[in-house]
């Protein structure tokens, strides 16, 4: 570094930081990461080469072509659980049986690790929900929401004309 260089702003890291965490909770990031990592072993394992000294244990199977096809829609569905979170529920389904076929065709899951990185990224797919939506004035500096304000929530108005208040509960009068 010389004394020509400029120097890093001194907050950059941090901002990063903060509007990554911004970014990672408004989607099922990590179902999406463990749905990822268990397609790499379930695609590698039946096209590895096991070198022990000079003995070489091939573990190519003859369903390769479908561990390969298995691995790549996972690491696919993995990365629409985090750019398409509103396809959350299909692409976690969709690893879950992935997941399943992936035991009998590519050496019982990449060797259960695959199986169960995939399963489990899956359910996390499915059980994950949107947090509650924030409000645009709400929002504070690069996406991390501002501290709330203690003001009392008025109660909607009720335009249907059945509220307790005027006693109507739903019920007509006939007269």
């Amino acid at each position: 570094m010389s004394a020509e260089t400029p120097a890093a702003e001194s907050g950059q890291f941090a901002r990063r930081r903060q509007q990554f965490r911004a970014w990672r909770g408004t989607r099922p990031f990590w179902a999406g990461l463990f749905v990822m990592l268990g397609g790499f072993p379930i695609m590698y394992f039946p096209y590895a080469h096991l070198q022990i000294g000079h003995l070489t244990v091939a573990m190519a199977t003859t369903a390769g072509a479908g561990s390969l096809i298995i691995g790549v829609l996972l690491i696919v569905l993995g990365i629409s659980l985090w750019f398409q979170k509103h396809v959350r529920v299909f692409a976690g389904v969709a690893a879950i049986l992935l997941a399943l076929v992936s035991i009998p065709v590519s050496n019982f899951g990449g060797f259960v690790i695959g199986f169960l990185l995939s399963m489990v990224g899956g359910a996390m797919g499915i059980a994950w929900s949107p947090g509650p939506a924030a409000k645009a004035e709400e929002s504070g500096r690069y996406g991390v929401p501002a501290p709330r304000s203690e003001e009392p929530v008025s109660a909607p108005m009720d335009l249907s004309g059945t509220s307790p208040a005027n006693e109507a509960n739903g019920r007509h009068s006939a007269g």
